[in-house]
């Protein structure tokens, strides 16, 4: 969930490790810092809790730290409370080693009681540290820095992403990683790591991908890759193509709004390469008609908004597939005995690819002997690796924390596989795939037409963004539709909010509404709008304020109940989801910024969650 950066090469490393910690910003975080080594001054270690810009300020912008080989690290809370004495890089007790990780180390409180024993004091409250000292232990003893590496790698349990220098090495950071995402860069200024390809894209487009419990020594002429048992490595490399305008503002006040904006261009270059001649073309799907008559059981399996994802889809394949389809959230999935064999497919949905809990569930579900698909954005990552098969958004990199083009494109993905499914299956009429293809073309365009004039959006947030609870209830996909809006206002908002399917209202949580509840209701499911006015009258009856989303064919019968009303274009029932999201993700925008609240970074949340 942290950002980690490392440099080695002919230039100043303070400067660069800070610019590529302000590129990471967005993943979330409460404190950073940086450590570089000279000849001169030896290691330097600044850190502070808050923002990068405070840290920055106490290093004049990186001027007074002096170095060509350095390690930085923005860091996410959670072994330790945010602080200065918590934040990375962790120096060992003699201050000749300082390393900066990401993840977790799940035994940290044995070996800090094996190194209290041995009389090591320690300065925070953090598992990482933990690391800094154990490696210093294993080099007291071996007095070689890669040898106490693999001794450390093959003691400690958990995650991690490492980014290592030392005193006596002043040429060579040391980089390795299990379960949490790392890469090495090779620029012409000198060498890098980093958690996140948006750190390095401004100084190099050639990257390699660490493998679990790989080990790298990285020096500003080159890099040697090892595996644990010190085999060299033969790396591929792979050339970053997308711009590096794409991680900047371009003009936006805000990169979620900005990624709203990209709403149907994103869908337009997810849909177009996999549509040719009126058919859906999965070219990396390597599935037969044979393999899904075999499937007993389709699994959809994701975190937070790409659970969401799931949850729209279970509604979607059933209609197209005909076939029982199960969401779990990934980090139950693996917990619950789940019921999978070899006649399973098991779909997993990750934006980052690097997401724990989901690639946990995914590899529980291979050793069980099921079929894995993985749904993600970015190129490389973990989850897309080990998966048996892989589908891309191509959603381009996605910087607010709060997801807005990495949900639309996810959805827009998982329709179209599942079209390509039930084509496979039979399952689905000729007319329907053909409706459902059509509209889907024409999707990106009506979108654009509802971002070109969305006035009554903006209007609506100034009008209730005082509310301190929001609920928003719907039936069929207009519930699943609105568990993604609910997440969305929460996450950014910071209101709480909860979303329900409608028909459970009177199992219990109509004792909420009161007079001057906010109750965003959902009406595009034309099939059970009358099912779902119902409800909304129950909640008038209670005094509730609705605020309704419906589609143009509906409004005026909603306007009739509801005190507000938000209009989208009408589409297929299986798209609806896909235009009503953006007009409820345009909401919890607006509300936000009439709530003075940091929208692209939302408090206590990070951007890829890389830790159970």
């Amino acid at each position: 969930m942290c950002g980690i950066i490392g440099f080695v090469g002919r230039e100043q490393a303070a400067p660069v490790l800070l610019d590529g910690l302000a590129r990471m910003e967005y993943r979330g975080y409460d404190s950073a810092g940086i450590a570089v080594r000279s000849e001169a001054r030896g290691l330097q270690v600044r850190k502070t809790k808050g923002r990068l810009q405070a840290l920055s300020d106490l290093v004049h912008g990186g001027a007074d730290v002096e170095g060509t080989l350095g390690i930085g690290h923005t860091r996410w809370a959670t072994h330790g409370e945010p602080s200065d004495v918590n934040a990375h890089p962790h120096v060992s007790e003699s201050g000749n080693i300082a390393l900066v990780h990401n993840g977790i180390i799940e035994n940290y409180l044995e070996i800090k009681e094996f190194l209290l024993c041995h009389g090591v004091t320690f300065t925070s409250e953090t598992d990482s540290e933990v690391v800094a000292q154990l490696l210093e232990f294993h080099y007291n003893e071996c007095h070689n820095m890669l040898e106490a590496v693999g001794r450390v790698l093959r003691r400690i349990e958990g995650s991690y992403a490492l980014g290592i220098i030392c005193s006596d090495y002043p040429n060579a950071l040391i980089a390795a990683r299990k379960d949490s995402p790392l890469i090495l860069g090779y620029g012409e200024m000198g060498n890098f790591i980093a958690s996140d390809v948006t750190a390095i894209i401004k100084y190099t487009r050639d990257v390699v991908y660490m493998e679990d419990r790989e080990i790298a020594v990285v020096t500003a002429e080159g890099v040697d890759v090892f595996t644990s048992d010190m085999t060299p490595v033969v790396k591929e490399h792979h050339q970053v193509d997308w711009d590096v305008t794409a991680a900047e503002k371009g003009g936006y006040p805000h990169f979620m709004f900005k990624e709203i904006m990209e709403q149907p261009e994103a869908i337009r270059r997810t849909i177009s390469p996999r549509i040719r001649e009126g058919r859906v073309v999965l070219d990396d799907v390597r599935f037969t008609a044979e393999d899904m008559e075999k499937f007993s059981r389709i699994f959809i399996v994701a975190c937070g908004s790409s659970y969401h994802v799931g949850v729209v889809s279970k509604y979607n394949w059933q209609r197209l597939l005909r076939r029982s389809v199960e969401v779990e959230l990934a980090s139950e999935f693996r917990y619950s005995d789940p019921l999978v064999d070899e006649h399973t497919l098991v779909v997993v949905i990750s934006q980052s690819g690097e997401t724990l809990d989901t690639m946990a569930a995914m590899r529980e579900a291979k050793r069980r002997g099921a079929r894995t698909l993985a749904i993600v954005n970015v190129v490389g990552s973990s989850i897309a690796r080990e998966a048996d098969d892989v589908l891309y958004t191509w959603a381009g990199p996605e910087i607010a924390v709060a997801t807005t083009k990495a949900y639309s494109t996810q959805l827009i993905l998982m329709d179209l596989l599942g079209l390509y499914l039930a084509d496979l299956l039979g399952t689905v009429e000729k007319a329907e795939y053909d409706s459902v293809l059509t509209q889907l073309q024409a999707l990106p365009d009506q979108m654009q037409r509802f971002l070109d004039g969305f006035e009554d959006v903006k209007y609506f947030a100034s009008r209730y963004f005082n509310h301190n609870s929001v609920f928003y209830i719907g039936r069929n996909l207009d519930y699943a539709m609105g568990l993604e809006g609910s997440l969305k206002l929460k996450e950014i908002s910071y209101i709480h909010s909860e979303a329900y399917a409608s028909g459970e209202l009177k199992h219990g949580t109509i004792s909420l509404i009161e007079p001057g509840t906010l109750v965003v209701a959902l009406g595009t499911h034309e099939a059970l709008f009358d099912k779902a006015m119902s409800n909304v009258v129950e909640v008038k009856a209670r005094g509730a304020e609705v605020l309704a989303l419906t589609t143009e064919p509906l409004r005026e019968r909603m306007e009739k109940i509801a005190d507000a009303t938000i209009v989208v274009p009408r589409t297929h029932p299986i798209l609806q989801p896909s235009l009503g999201v953006v007009a409820l993700q345009l909401f919890a925008y607006y509300v936000a910024l009439q709530r003075g609240c940091d929208i692209d970074k939302p408090r206590n949340l990070a951007k890829s969650v890389t830790v159970e």
